[in-house]
């Protein structure tokens, strides 16, 4: 993932402006390690931080229309670029880069051709024939982006907050599926399926017409000019992207340059469910696997540098992003730059545990709906920043436009959870890939139960987290939490801990203000929390939260109740030890 940092229409052209422009983009440096540059055009900045996945040697930005009257910073991959290419046959082309096409269809149909590009995206174009400019970010939000504004009139675009928190009066996260013009000053949402309505659909459950869909989102993924792998945790999302790409690998560009055998790569604790299943995954598939083990303090050590990277203080998105953030760096030192992931499987087929007590149909659909729409301050927010810490990139097949319209056509009634029929969490993907004659996998993982990311690394992982947090946070403490942080009031120890360092790094009201609250259990929404009288006791982020169905479920009300003893007896000791490298 790149970084990318525009102000647009400052009053200050100065070189003291265009020094300190620099050193803001800087701080995105992480994300592109590869390359940066920075071009001015009067009070107008665009400057980019390159990690260099397609077309490494010349595709350095901005990027440019023929007379240079167009200018273009991205962060994304357009996985359709050569189709458009072809559209735009009398335009001319500086570099091999798929982001090249932007400009030239911004020429050929004004601002209105942002839904004909495929693919993950944020970008800045500035047209100096008249100095408009428009920002968009793609349909889900995988790549992160905030928009911000100055005293002076300045629009500043980030594609973290520190490139902007403070700098900018007022800032926020720039919605996906959203275009930005200076024209008219404000926003539009350019991205408008079906399903954004939540009107109930009623398209039959056809499983080849799944399995289609979904393996030509992964294999479009394949598209890279650097060394790749998968994020493999050996649940059913992360086994099937694996089980599609080293099936249909050998016969890209990818393969050939890199070849055919597929690496793939797992965290967890010493003896974690992920370990296990992730092992056995990839010996059914001869990946080259690549397991990296971590310690309950090692995570604790890394916590403050993953806030500030991730910048958030919500419980769940810490706990997962964490591993994820640890092994990103492992992964990066082995010369990987890009890899495949199975984010949003969960919020599409409701896979979360607690979609198990889902009242009907329709409202099953509904919070698969609303749960897609807030997937930018969750998972793709922890995916992209864990990933890009480190100047790694993440794709996501899931998020798949094409495959989204086809997954939230089905009639929902075939994606409801129904013990008593054999049905169990994300039954219709299983099916779609339960294929007696060419297995994708081993029948117990294409059937093995939903483990949230940060259960799937270790039980211990969470447990220590708390009573980690229980040594910081004080009762009394808690008691003037209300005071202390009025907006989105921390209700645990874990919660308060998190916040604290947040706002160390972020101090500013709009930078809490971009960080989701609410209620929520096992992942739900505030809304899906009224499906069970029970959860309104146990509000935790953790599967175990799923009371009645997950088979490890915590068996009281206390957020501590679930510590072990000898976790909690360890802390004083933990905190003596200095934090050991993680080790593969």
């Amino acid at each position: 993932m790149c970084g990318i940092l525009a102000v647009l229409g400052c009053s200050d052209d100065s070189q003291a402006k265009r020094v300190r422009v620099l050193e803001l983009s800087r701080r995105l440096k992480h994300r592109g390690p590869d390359w940066s540059g920075l071009y001015q055009h009067g009070d107008c900045y665009l400057s980019h931080q390159r990690l260099a996945i397609i077309d490494p040697a010349s595709g350095d930005q901005p990027l440019f229309n023929e007379d240079k009257s167009v200018a273009v910073t991205v962060n994304g991959e357009i996985y359709n670029h050569e189709e458009l290419r072809k559209k735009l046959v009398n335009h001319k082309f500086r570099t091999g880069s798929d982001c090249d096409v932007i400009a030239h269809l911004y020429e050929e149909y004004g601002e209105d051709f942002v839904d004909m590009l495929d693919g993950i995206f944020s970008f800045v174009l500035l047209d100096t024939r008249d100095n408009s400019f428009i920002v968009a970010r793609d349909a889900i939000g995988i790549t992160s982006l905030y928009i911000g504004w100055g005293l002076d009139g300045s629009v500043w675009i980030s594609s973290e907050l520190k490139g902007l928190n403070d700098e900018c009066e007022h800032f926020e996260s720039f919605p996906p599926g959203h275009l930005y013009s200076s024209k008219s000053g404000g926003f539009r949402r350019w991205y408008n399926p079906p399903w954004f309505s939540e009107s109930i659909p009623s398209v039959p459950y056809d499983p080849l017409v799944l399995r289609r869909a979904f393996e030509k989102a992964v294999t479009k993924r394949l598209m890279t000019d650097v060394p790749f792998g998968v994020l493999l945790s050996g649940g059913l999302d992360s086994s099937l992207v694996a089980s599609i790409t080293a099936r249909y690998l050998a016969g890209t560009k990818a393969a050939k340059q890199w070849g055919s055998q597929l690496h793939s790569f797992c965290v967890g604790l010493e003896g974690s469910p992920d370990l296990k299943a992730a092992r056995a995954v990839a010996d059914y598939l001869g990946t080259v696997h690549h397991e990296f083990h971590f310690t309950v303090q090692d995570g604790i050590d890394a916590i403050e540098d993953v806030i500030y990277h991730i910048e958030t203080y919500d419980v769940t998105t810490i706990r997962a992003s964490t591993p994820m953030f640890l092994m990103s760096r492992k992964i990066k030192s082995l010369g990987v730059k890009m890899v495949i992931s199975g984010e949003g499987s969960d919020e599409i087929f409701g896979g979360y545990l607690y979609f198990h007590k889902a009242p009907n149909k329709e409202e099953f659909h509904r919070e698969t709906c609303r749960k897609i729409k807030a997937l930018h301050q969750y998972d793709c927010l922890r995916a992209n920043k864990a990933t890009s810490a480190w100047g790694l990139e993440a794709r996501v097949p899931f998020l798949d436009k094409e495959f989204i319209n086809v997954a939230m056509s089905i009639d929902p009634e075939s994606k409801m959870i129904k013990k008593d029929e054999g049905r169990i969490e994300k039954w219709v993907l299983r099916r779609a890939f339960d294929d007696e004659e060419r297995p994708y996998l081993p029948k117990h993982i294409l059937y093995r139960q939903k483990e949230q990311f940060s259960d799937g690394v270790g039980y211990s992982w969470i447990d220590g987290l708390k009573a980690h947090a229980a040594q910081h946070v004080t009762d009394k403490m808690m008691l003037n939490a209300s005071h202390i942080f009025p907006h989105n009031t921390p209700t645990t120890k874990e919660a308060y801990y998190y916040r604290m360092i947040f706002e160390r790094f972020f101090p500013q009201n709009s930078a809490r203000l971009t960080v989701p609250g609410g209620a929520s259990v096992a992942c739900s929404t505030a809304k899906a929390v009224e499906w069970d009288a029970n959860w309104k006791n146990n509000l935790d982020p953790s599967g175990r939260a799923a009371l009645g169905v997950h088979l490890s479920a915590y068996d009281s009300e206390s957020p501590l109740s679930n510590v072990p003893s000898k976790v909690i007896d360890s802390i004083p000791r933990m905190m003596e030890v200095p934090g050991a490298a993680i080790h593969s």
